[in-house]
């Protein structure tokens, strides 16, 4: 009876550091691996990414002439082809955009942001694959 009680406490305290091993070794690779933010995108997958729009000349709602383009920043390769084949859409809805704004709206920071995110909405609705991650107004030239 003394053999078999000193095997089963042998077996439970192997058990314990086991489960003991075990929780340290989640905790770690849980908490302490150093992970990189999905924030953090590197300029080169950026670049990649990203498309160009052609120059733009359209008139203001104040009767001002812009002339403007864009870099817009999709999520992946497969939308980034998706959105080259829709740039006749995408020149639509930044001419349809711009059509709306006056000049004054491009005085600070804040009107050109606001154009961002409805260009980048908009486009978001057309495409199927991926998503526009960023607009980047790209030049600006006002008359």
């Amino acid at each position: 009876m003394f053999k078999q009680r000193l095997v089963n406490i042998m077996l439970i305290i192997l058990v314990t550091l086991s489960l003991m091993g075990a929780l340290t070794l989640v905790l770690y690779t849980q908490f302490f691996q150093e992970t990189k933010a999905e924030s953090e995108i590197s300029i080169d997958d950026i670049i990649r990414t990203s498309v160009e729009t052609d120059e733009i000349t359209t008139n203001l709602l104040s009767n001002h002439i812009i002339r403007t383009s864009f870099v817009i920043h999709l999520d992946n390769t497969k939308s980034k082809e998706e959105f080259e084949k829709r740039d006749f859409q995408v020149n639509n809805i930044i001419i349809q955009e711009l059509a709306d704004m006056k000049e004054s709206d491009f005085r600070g920071s804040e009107g050109i942001r606001e154009l961002e995110e409805r260009v980048r909405d908009r486009i978001n609705d057309i495409l199927q694959d991926g998503y526009v991650v960023h607009v980047y107004m790209n030049q600006r030239i006002i008359q």
